[in-house]
């Protein structure tokens, strides 16, 4: 799979059992759908849908998603003033350069929690 931000290849990391990939040139985070819910540690399987809101009023470069290759669609993670790529085909989530741990953080994640702390250890975020 391809970096949707500056096309390099994603490398794909296992952290306790959750596949993300990562690119190693702009830092970014794939998360195939699914797969915020086990980070987050949630039984919610529709986390996606009920909380994200679409966002039209952002100046930000809509990428195409690295597996359909539609442009996603920019959205915030329950008023976390964090917009995040959301593939329309509900593949997956592009989190650029510490979003992701930012907003396990503003989620109020536990600290324990495995995965927030190996992306901190492995991204220093």
């Amino acid at each position: 799979m391809q970096c949707p931000v500056c096309k390099n290849p994603l490398v794909i990391l296992e952290l306790d059992k959750v596949e993300i990939d990562y690119c190693p040139s702009c830092k970014g985070i794939w998360l195939d759908n699914g797969e915020l819910e086990l980070i987050m540690e949630s039984k919610d399987a529709q986390i996606k849908f009920k909380h994200f809101k679409i966002v039209n009023d952002t100046n930000e470069k809509k990428y195409r998603c690295p597996i359909c290759k539609k442009k996603m669609d920019k959205v915030e993670f329950e008023n976390s003033n964090i917009i995040l790529d959301k593939c329309k085909n509900d593949h997956g989530l592009w989190f650029d350069k510490g979003e992701l741990t930012d907003l396990l953080n503003n989620k109020g994640i536990n600290h324990n929690n495995k995965i927030l702390t190996l992306l901190k250890n492995i991204f220093g975020n």
